[in-house]
């Protein structure tokens, strides 16, 4: 029997409808058994940081990388072949040695509304409570409905419907992507346009990373990737890298190709109360994804300035303190 090819992932029910999806791929992809006996796969579940921190905000505890650490140690350590992650959770900077070698195609980017008992935003009663986690998500729901309340909502898609079914909250945002893979996208009350809650960086992309010298895994997974999600999340990560951003900032960004190969970039940064807000949008061939990406960061770090990023800084850590 041939060896084993690892695939890693989280162990929570998105996390494992999309490493089986990753492996379903593979199958296609080489002609190969997907389960059973004759698959020559296997999906290594690993535990990390994030999921084991649940009473609090991430960026408290280090930020993104608690959702990657543990899976990317067991794949520098020749424990697991590729591993599988949400794009969105990826820090801009991976270790050394490792690289992001396939993109799927991206699922919707877009932000579900869920709430029992308002069809809109608008239509929330004055003061109700949201419930999220997200910076971004925080700071656009206050730019658009001052006095709302926020409350902090962590926790896998189960945990945090069984929440607002309870009544902590009067609703929650949640990515449309994760409904619609676990086949849930009934929950959503409705689909918010990129106009009114631009999604997170990466939003709705899944990645496939592996070692860099591992030549088996490289044309393995080299079938997986698509090229024009790939072209996108670059610049987006580009976007992101400039302005140093994590679970520490309010940043949202979308790239879209159009069928000439033009790549449309729109970015945003805005203070935790929503009350600034600094945009932009960028367009370009897309063979220039990165360069667009980068540009677009620094043109929003110019315009907000070190006073409007120190001052953020100042009230996340106000926030979580």
């Amino acid at each position: 029997m041939q060896q084993a090819f690892k695939i890693g992932t989280r162990g929570s029910p998105l996390a494992l409808v999309q490493a089986r999806d990753v492996r379903r791929r593979l199958a296609e992809a080489h002609g190969l058994a997907e389960e059973g006996q004759d698959s020559p796969f296997e999906i290594v579940i690993i535990k990390t940081s994030g999921d084991r921190i649940q009473d609090r905000a991430l960026l408290e505890a280090g930020g993104k990388g608690l959702f990657t650490k543990e899976i990317e140690e067991a794949l520098i350590d020749g424990n697991i072949d590729c591993a599988v992650h949400s794009m969105k959770d990826m820090p801009t900077k991976l270790p050394n040695g490792l690289e992001m070698t396939a993109i799927l195609p991206r699922e919707d980017p877009r932000d579900a509304w869920i709430s029992p008992v308002a069809k809109t935003i608008k239509d929330l009663p004055q003061g109700a409570k949201i419930g999220t986690a997200s910076l971004r998500r925080q700071a656009q729901m206050l730019a658009f409905r001052p006095d709302l309340e926020i409350c902090l909502f962590r926790g896998n898609v189960d945990t945090r419907l069984a929440k607002l079914a309870g009544g902590e909250v009067d609703g929650t945002l949640l990515a449309a992507a994760g409904l619609n893979r676990l086949g849930r996208a009934d929950e959503a009350t409705a689909l918010l346009s990129i106009e009114q809650m631009l999604p997170a960086v990466a939003q709705g992309a899944v990645g496939v990373e592996a070692r860099t010298a591992d030549n088996k895994a490289q044309t393995m997974l080299e079938p997986l990737n698509h090229v024009l999600t790939s072209q996108a999340i670059e610049a987006e990560r580009a976007f992101l890298a400039e302005l140093d951003g994590s679970c520490r900032t309010p940043i949202a960004g979308l790239a879209e190709i159009d069928a000439l190969g033009t790549l449309t970039l729109l970015g945003k940064v805005l203070s935790l109360d929503g009350k600034k807000i600094y945009e932009t949008r960028r367009t370009g061939p897309v063979s220039d994804a990165t360069q667009i990406g980068r540009s677009a960061g620094q043109e929003l770090k110019q315009e907000a300035g070190e006073a409007f990023f120190a001052e953020l800084h100042k009230s996340v850590q106000g926030q979580t303190g």
